[in-house]
């Protein structure tokens, strides 16, 4: 069989043929380089700052110190680990899916049928969009809440252009 045959086998219905896809991840400012440099830093400073009190006869600052430096390494591997969280946006004439995981990989998928589907703002004049939820028939679903506010922006565009065309279809 060839390439042609193959693919036109199984064709996609254009009614679930995606319009939209979208893959919205939380913004992380400091990669993994920048942890170490962070960390090492950081720990540096402790360091030299707990040697010149523990000389002095303050000892227990040292350790207060050292505390520090696992508390702030304790809250960027939290930070790290909220990282992980993801939404799948999906448009297609029959169907808007939305599919969160969280960071610890439990995942939450809801289904609307964008005939019925309305795409809600918040939004703030200083601040820009500080929500989006998409509701029908009693049910809402926030999206997008970890995006930064020039990304809400963009996406909210894109989501609402797809959805008025998945309404038209």
């Amino acid at each position: 069989m060839d390439d042609n045959s193959r693919q036109n086998a199984n064709p996609v219905p254009d009614a679930d043929r995606p319009i939209f896809e979208a893959l919205l991840t939380p913004y992380r400012s400091l990669g993994r380089r920048g942890f170490i440099v962070t960390m090492v830093l950081f720990g540096a400073v402790c360091l030299g700052a707990g040697a010149a009190f523990a000389s002095m006869g303050a000892w227990p600052v040292f350790g207060f110190l050292g505390l520090d430096i696992l508390i702030l390494y304790l809250a960027l591997k939290f930070s790290f680990a909220s990282g992980t969280a993801r939404e799948e946006v999906s448009i297609s004439r029959n169907d808007l899916s939305i599919r969160k995981i969280s960071p610890r990989g439990r995942v939450r998928e809801t289904h609307y049928l964008p005939a019925w589907t309305r795409f809600r703002i918040s939004r703030m004049e200083e601040i820009g969009i500080t929500g989006m939820h998409v509701a029908s028939r009693g049910r809402t679903t926030e999206i997008g809440a970890f995006l930064h506010l020039d990304d809400r922006e963009t996406f909210a565009k894109a989501f609402n252009e797809a959805l008025g065309e998945a309404k038209r279809g």
